[in-house]
């Protein structure tokens, strides 16, 4: 039943919705948006619709979430009044063979989802994981999600033979686009072994054998050894006051957790952001990323760890330095900054989505293979996309970085929000964030603003179509270079200004047009 609920309007794209009181969805794959709130019409809590809205992405959005990658999560629990963070990122195998020519990563999903269903879940297991085996086991409408996806490398795809295997168009030339069929039943048969007996299966049994033999086929590394040995890691996350709420931010190596909670922290201080003029904003927001990563050259290591405990990252200190090299009325040269930004290759593909039930529990996650499509290959007779193995030249998941926010005294919940599009993520985050908790700016005028961005390397101001001229030649006069930049950042957010539970509709939720994602409420 649940199945033939998620089917309705496959292929609305981009649709915009307020939470109902049991709750909804954004997410970057509609489908996935679907049967979130199906689980949560149904009674499941947050958590249970998160693992039915990542494991409906490993099925429809393979591209980003499939079960070889990785992610990392921020999960606010209201029966525990507990807030905390999940890393599962795809990480390094232990070695590389010497036959290996594109080296995969160690797959952490599975089992990062199932340690927040356990910890947290109130549906079976089985029930939240079936959605997704029905759908790659029958086949389904491919939404523009992943067709945008396929369009983008389908010259690199058809080069693998199991990639155009299964991904090929029913009537020929070429992979599959929007609204053709797709089937995936090896995929379909791994979930299906997950759901019987647990992730355990995929990592110790007879799943971590096949997938063990067909990743060597298709020239990745991994070894029993990398798949026994994973673990997710629980830890705090990285809280910053704002007003009567705590702002948590997801830790490294999900850096770019931290490097919001700074931009955060910087354009908050006595509302200057929410205050100012659209040029001094766009002016501000492009102070503050630079600071914050020039500020990052000094803590991050080269797979997005931390040098300094993670709460350190937004001590009084710290920001104190930062907020002071903030220029209010001109731009300060990356050159001339204390700490210079360095340029460095981000990933840019990921995906995210965020969940919110009744009771104000909530989960904020994002995903990512550490490249398009990870190594542009499937493990034959899995139907898993393997993961690009982290390295330092632009796969890897520094970019991450998922909020939410509750109040820690009433115990309620006020926003998840998370976003994607590699450097441009923390910045988007934060400015988004924090124009939609203002009083009287809606979330969707947030969302739907044009955008500015600079990470200081280099030394220039890029910026969105629809910041006007006006505007341009302003931050220009302040000293700014400036480049036209297409899209910067992909956003999916909920925002309940009077806090969750409440026995009011008070939650608006929205998923970004710069996507082809869905928000999505279930109704009383």
């Amino acid at each position: 039943m649940l199945v033939m609920v998620a089917c309705s309007g496959p292929n609305v794209e981009a649709e915009r919705g307020s939470v109902g009181f049991l709750g909804g969805v954004a997410a970057d794959e509609p489908h996935a948006a679907q049967v979130g709130r199906n689980i949560l019409a149904i009674g499941g809590n947050a958590a249970d619709a998160a693992v039915a809205v990542y494991f409906m992405m490993s099925v429809t959005l393979p591209s980003h979430a499939s079960l070889g990658g990785g992610g990392v999560c921020v999960v606010h629990d209201q029966l525990t009044k507990v807030t905390e963070s999940l890393e599962f990122l795809a990480r390094p195998t232990l070695s590389v063979p010497a036959g290996a020519d594109r080296p995969s990563a160690i797959p952490g999903n599975p089992r990062g989802f199932y340690a927040l269903h356990s910890k947290y879940g109130a549906l079976h297991w089985g029930q939240v994981i079936s959605p997704a085996e029905e759908w790659a086991r029958f086949g389904y409408s491919v939404s523009r999600a992943f067709a945008n996806d396929v369009h983008e490398v389908e010259a690199h795809l058809l080069t693998d033979d199991a990639m155009r295997q299964i991904f090929s168009a029913n009537e020929g030339g070429g992979l599959v686009k929007e609204g053709e069929y797709l089937q995936q039943v090896d995929l379909a048969a791994t979930l299906g072994r997950m759901r019987v007996q647990g992730p355990g299966e995929f990592y110790l049994g007879e799943t971590a054998q096949k997938l063990v033999a067909a990743v060597a086929k298709a020239g990745g590394s991994l070894s029993r050894e990398d798949l026994r040995d994973y673990i997710p890691n629980w830890a705090a996350t990285i809280p910053l006051q704002y007003g009567n709420l705590t702002m948590h931010f997801a830790p490294p190596p999900a850096a770019g957790g931290a490097v919001a909670a700074q931009i955060w922290s910087m354009l908050a201080e006595g509302d200057r952001f929410i205050d100012a003029d659209e040029t001094t904003r766009n002016h501000l927001i492009a102070e503050a990323a630079m600071l914050a990563y020039g500020d990052r050259t000094q803590w991050m290591r080269p797979d997005g760890t931390s040098l300094v405990p993670a709460a350190d990252l937004v001590g009084g200190s710290r920001l104190e330095r930062l907020g002071a090299a903030l220029r209010l009325d001109w731009h300060s040269p990356a050159v001339s900054l204390q700490s210079v930004p360095v340029e460095r290759p981000e990933n840019s593909s990921a995906a995210t989505f965020v969940v919110v039930d009744r009771d104000g529990s909530a989960v904020s996650c994002g995903l990512t293979l550490n490249n398009l499509f990870g190594t542009g290959r499937v493990a034959p007779e899995t139907g898993i996309v393997l993961a690009a193995r982290p390295d330092a030249n632009g796969r890897g998941a520094s970019s991450l970085g998922p909020a939410l926010a509750v109040n820690e005294f009433t115990n309620r919940f006020y926003l998840a929000i998370a976003a994607s599009g590699g450097a441009t993520a923390p910045t988007v985050l934060a400015g988004v964030g924090l124009e939609a908790m203002a009083p009287g700016r809606p979330l969707e005028d947030a969302l739907s603003r044009p955008r500015v961005y600079h990470g200081g390397a280099p030394d220039l101001l890029y910026y969105e179509e629809g910041v006007g001229r006006d505007v341009l030649d302003r931050l220009l006069a302040l000293g700014h270079r400036i480049a036209p930049s297409e899209k910067l950042g992909r956003i999916n957010a909920v925002v309940c200004r009077g806090g969750l539970p409440s026995k009011f509709d008070i939650c608006s939720i929205e998923t970004d047009g710069r996507g082809a994602g869905l928000a999505v409420s279930t109704p009383r």
